[in-house]
């Protein structure tokens, strides 16, 4: 499922629907992924015939994307945990320097147990996801309860990510070739924003 989802990104031809579509899905897909690393807690629950034990979340999620490709990310995820908190983290990238800059910072109130799930679909150099989980850890997250999650991701983002931020769990779709010169995902699936938003 993941590598169609993929492929539909990809392809250079996709029609934005389609586009939002394999977005939504495959957001699900990872969301879906995602819940095995959450403790649970066991309840009692009853059914029309019978009472019989179930599992809740001990803590509730707290969603935040990376301004504005993570936006995408927010919907099927607060789908899947409808009761997360949402904060919002703006980056942006320079063009020329691959440099990121902070540009916005909105969280919700949390504690350390409530798992917080780092919303970015493309994780090029590494750079804005880094600076990102550095704003959580400023605002008294642990790395250990962080899960970055993403789509698309360079071999050198990984490693500069993790050397950065060796505690954060990862999640990702797909690990493609490299970047090339602009810093830019090879074979990747371009502007993942400028192609979600339609603003090509």
């Amino acid at each position: 499922m993941k590598k169609t989802l993929i492929t539909i990104l990809r392809n250079r031809n996709t029609s934005i629907e389609q586009y939002r579509q394999a977005t939504d899905q495959l957001g699900i897909v990872l969301a879906v992924e995602s819940d095995a690393l959450f403790p649970k807690a066991p309840m009692f629950v009853d059914t029309p015939l019978a009472r019989t034990y179930g599992v809740h979340f001990k803590h509730e999620m707290v969603l935040v994307p990376i301004l504005r490709s993570g936006l995408a990310l927010l919907s099927p995820f607060m789908r899947f945990y409808s009761k997360a908190s949402v904060g919002f983290i703006g980056i942006r990238r320079d063009e020329k320097t691959a440099i990121p800059e902070l540009y916005y910072n909105k969280l919700p109130t949390f504690t350390q147990n409530n798992p917080i799930l780092l919303l970015d679909p493309m994780i090029a150099t590494g750079g804005s996801a880094s600076l990102a989980v550095k704003v959580l850890k400023e605002a008294g997250a642990l790395e250990k309860q962080i899960t970055l999650i993403s789509f698309i991701a360079s071999p050198e983002g990984i490693t500069h990510f993790q050397k950065e931020c060796s505690e954060v769990n990862l999640i990702v779709a797909q690990v493609d070739e490299g970047l090339d010169e602009q810093k830019r995902i090879i074979p990747g699936l371009g502007d993942f924003g400028d192609r979600y938003f339609g603003t090509i």
